[in-house]
């Protein structure tokens, strides 16, 4: 890239990252893996098959969860959101509450398997809603205002209808700001009514920026296969343990309570900007890869990555194949 090209970007960066640090941020992520479930059984069927308590739920409130092999190991996350009938933009199919499933695309077809294999035997209907929904994200201290959701209460997932210049929009709380899920014929209006509301329109580059300061783990990404919820640091967040059994459970409570995770979700201070899937050595031992990498303009390059317990908070640990470095740190960067 040319020098002067390299400069226009850093500085198209720099003014994105500061609109979701200051004001307000939107990132288009309609192309995540929605679905939503309907009828009699709903929270009971999915209370056995994810590591949260969905039974708890009350509408207008939500959660995250995981969904797991029989070994303990992630299949996938995703935000659960119980809304009332008639509040899923209108669709009024069923008669009475829904819950909403919002995955990574990369899980969404696990996710999909999953409940058409377990649900035989119980009162529910699955619903796709990829195609038919928009999704979009306000990151930063005005989403709520740009929002109009105001009266949104603070804890992350609950979520109230909306209405933004015409369009109605369910408005779920996220840990940075306010997430927004319409008609997906309505998205390109709404991101107009948003922008007009003095919202920004900012890359995913930059909001993964922030991501990784906020020490979030990404499935496909900082998880996959093979993670346990506890190495990734998603207990607190993800996981019941008071609950009834779920596909997995055995695994996550034996850890829990008698064991220590091999590996741990860190933070790392890099010496230079590296790639991501390098690897990460203490001495001459590989303890792990670097699975995110960003350049943030406040903490420097910064990444995260899943990292073997003996490699402990503050040590020195090399990077790829080069002399770079980096330390391995607690998270979150930014609180």
């Amino acid at each position: 890239m040319p020098a002067g090209d390299l400069t226009l970007d850093t500085a198209r960066l720099d003014a994105e990252y500061a609109a979701l640090n200051e004001r307000c941020g939107l990132v288009d992520r309609s192309e995540r893996g929605k679905l939503a479930l309907s009828g009699a059984d709903t929270k009971t069927f999915l209370a056995g098959q994810v590591t949260n308590d969905t039974e708890a739920l009350e509408p207008g409130t939500g959660c995250y969860a995981a969904f797991l092999t029989h070994k303990g190991k992630m299949l996938g996350d995703l935000r659960i959101l119980d809304v009332l009938p008639g509040d899923d933009q209108g669709i009024g199919e069923t008669a009475g509450e829904e819950l909403l499933l919002d995955t990574e695309r990369v899980a969404l077809q696990a996710l999909f398997d999953m409940i058409r294999r377990f649900k035989i035997g119980y009162e529910l209907q699955l619903h796709k809603r990829t195609v038919e929904r928009g999704l979009l994200s306000l990151i930063g201290p005005e989403a709520a205002s740009v929002a109009g959701a105001e009266a949104l209460p603070a804890e992350e997932h609950a979520n109230v209808v909306v209405e933004i210049d015409g369009i109605a929009v369910l408005a779920a709380r996220t840990d940075a700001g306010v997430d927004l899920l319409c008609d997906s014929a309505a998205t390109e209006r709404l991101i107009e009514a948003l922008c007009g509301r003095g919202a920004r329109a900012v890359s995913e580059q930059a909001a993964e920026i922030v991501r990784v300061e906020h020490g979030r783990p990404r499935y496909g990404i900082d998880m996959d296969d093979g993670t346990i919820p506890q190495e990734a640091g998603l207990n607190a967040r993800a996981v019941s343990f008071t609950k009834g059994c779920y596909v997995g459970q055995e695994t996550v409570a034996r850890l829990y309570y008698k064991g220590k995770p091999n590996r741990l979700l860190r933070g790392l201070r890099l010496s230079e900007p590296s790639t991501p899937g390098a690897e990460l050595r203490l001495g001459e031992k590989p303890v792990g890869y670097l699975s995110s990498s960003v350049l943030s303009p406040t903490f420097g390059p910064i990444g995260l990555g899943l990292v073997r317990r003996e490699a402990e908070i503050g040590a020195s640990v090399a990077v790829g194949d080069g002399a770079d470095d980096a330390t391995v740190v607690e998270l979150p960067f930014r609180v």
